[in-house]
């Protein structure tokens, strides 16, 4: 699957959910969708709390996923084509040096 299929997928369900509209009680403004972001990146690291492995990989996949959909949701919201921030990004990092530890 695209990535452009599955922001058109996110949009659709937010649409549906009525998150989309003025007097949401969740509206879907950059700033708030910066902090959701925030938020289930912090429960992506609540698997690794205490120890190496996460013990649960399908907990883990539903928060991953979480993360990748507000992450989408948030550069569509802001105008970023985010595969090609993401194709810049790898390119610049590409000539880049990396300092050894």
């Amino acid at each position: 699957m695209e990535l452009k299929e599955l922001e058109e997928r996110m949009h659709a369900f937010v649409a549906g959910k009525g998150w989309y509209r003025a007097d949401s009680p969740k509206p879907q403004t950059p700033q708030n969708l910066a902090i959701s972001l925030a938020l289930e990146a912090a429960e992506v690291l609540e698997h690794f709390q205490w120890r190496a492995e996460a013990r649960d990989t399908a907990a883990l996949a539903g928060e991953l996923a979480d993360v990748t959909l507000y992450l989408l949701q948030l550069a569509s919201v802001c105008g970023i084509d985010l595969e090609q921030a993401i194709l810049d990004k790898l390119a610049e990092n590409q000539h880049r040096e990396w300092p050894a530890p």
